[in-house]
């Protein structure tokens, strides 16, 4: 039995006849009549008094009737499902951030991607930005926020810049080279006045990127950072600056402005950011990830 035997079924029942089914599914009413006797024979029950004037259902047709039409409705909604899929509005997008780098307003980005499509379900899982790319290779999430993609993954993931985000100098309130400093008034620190300072930096195994600006920045400007200690994440690094182990190079993070007792300070080097991405891998993509990274687009501040 097929969907069009439950089609021919329904239109002669609501229709009271094969005449008035086969208009509306103009179709040739002897087709209708020879497909629903075929059905009658293979469940083995009549479905349908037929007369000249009326043809009706028998017990067994009316509740038939309810069930063909459960039948059709499922696969309208399975119709549905797939074309609703198709357009990326349903379905799981795994998303990989680290909340280190999180420039575009990450949770209003999720709230309104889920107000907009709310049949999809989304699955976000913190990781830092090396073990994002593993993940994206291997499947395991869908789309990354990230910092720039080190040269090893760059066959298998694309990237698109967010922003750029800013790297400061992180120094105690009462570092010497802020004496004279208006309160309040921002600080732009020239790194070369740095050159003597211990560092505590980020790691490169977990942040590649960071750790090779910092390096860039440092070579620039005429020096190689004296490293005091290095650790696998920027709090951690803060918390080092705090119990006077050194000063450190980071970007920017909104939660840093929690700590009273540092000075977060811009550098006067015109190329002291790195950039924010999006990943994905090229061979996963799918309309989902495309209305995702859209919505990206639209709310992200170059």
């Amino acid at each position: 039995m097929e969907l069009r035997h439950f089609r021919y079924f329904v239109a002669v029942a609501e229709h009271g006849s094969f005449s008035g089914a086969a208009r509306t599914l103009r179709v040739a009413q002897s087709a209708i009549s020879e497909q629903l006797t075929n059905m009658e024979r293979e469940i083995g029950v009549a479905m349908f008094l037929r007369s000249t004037r009326r043809t009706a259902l028998t017990s067994a047709g009316e509740l038939f009737l309810i069930e063909a039409r459960r039948v059709l409705a499922a696969a309208d909604h399975a119709i549905e499902v797939a074309q609703q899929t198709h357009r990326g509005e349903l379905g799981t997008l795994r998303i990989g951030f680290f909340a280190g780098g999180m420039g575009v307003d990450f949770p209003s980005l999720i709230q309104t991607f889920r107000k907009k499509y709310p049949g999809v379900r989304l699955s976000l899982v913190e990781m830092i930005s090396t073990l994002q790319w593993v993940a994206l290779r291997e499947g395991k999430i869908d789309v990354g926020f990230s910092r720039r993609l080190e040269p090893e993954f760059r066959s298998d993931l694309k990237s698109e810049v967010i922003q750029q985000d800013a790297i400061v100098a992180i120094l105690p309130k009462n570092h010497p080279i802020l004496k004279g400093s208006k309160p309040g008034s921002p600080c732009r620190i020239d790194l070369r006045d740095l050159a003597n300072e211990p560092f505590v930096l980020s790691s490169r195994e977990t942040s590649p990127a960071v750790f090779d600006k910092v390096i860039e920045l440092c070579s620039e400007a005429g020096f190689s950072p004296r490293i005091a200690s290095i650790s696998s994440v920027w709090s951690s690094v803060v918390l080092m600056v705090q119990a006077g182990e050194g000063i450190s190079l980071l970007p920017l993070n909104q939660q840093q402005f929690r700590t009273p007792d540092l000075a977060f300070c811009p550098l006067k080097a015109k190329n002291a950011f790195v950039e924010f991405v999006m990943t994905w891998h090229t061979k996963r993509d799918s309309n989902l990830i495309r209305s995702f990274r859209e919505l990206v687009r639209q709310r992200s501040v170059r």
